[in-house]
């Protein structure tokens, strides 16, 4: 499963990484990873005129897109795309940050989940 890595670089830059989580096969359950240890949920919906602009996660934390999408440019001018179903592990929490912003005009729902 994919999961895109938002972390701070020596540079000081926030950097994106593509990983992977790894499942193993529980037969009739489908395939599950291991257990990764969690603080909690937060359910969050931003509006369609959401820019924030340049920060830093407050803490290490899955966000998980439930729907609407999610645009977010780093300090060398790449912007990603995530969209329902994405999972974006913010680590970026010094440096430079990060700039989020809605698509579209339209709003997002979400989940953080702070580890």
């Amino acid at each position: 499963m994919n999961v895109t890595r938002l972390y701070t670089g020596a540079d000081g830059q926030s950097h994106f990484e593509d990983t992977e989580v790894e499942l193993q096969d529980r037969g009739d359950v489908g395939y599950l990873s291991a257990l990764h240890p969690v603080q909690g949920v937060i359910f969050r919906h931003t509006d369609g005129d959401y820019h924030y602009d340049w920060h830093n996660a407050p803490q290490r934390q899955y966000i998980v897109i439930l729907e609407g999408q999610l645009e977010v440019e780093i300090g060398d001018g790449t912007r990603r795309l995530f969209s329902a179903g994405d999972v974006l592990l913010a680590e970026d929490v010094d440096g430079q940050g990060h700039i989020s912003r809605s698509v579209d005009g339209k709003p997002r729902k979400s989940l953080f989940i702070p580890l």
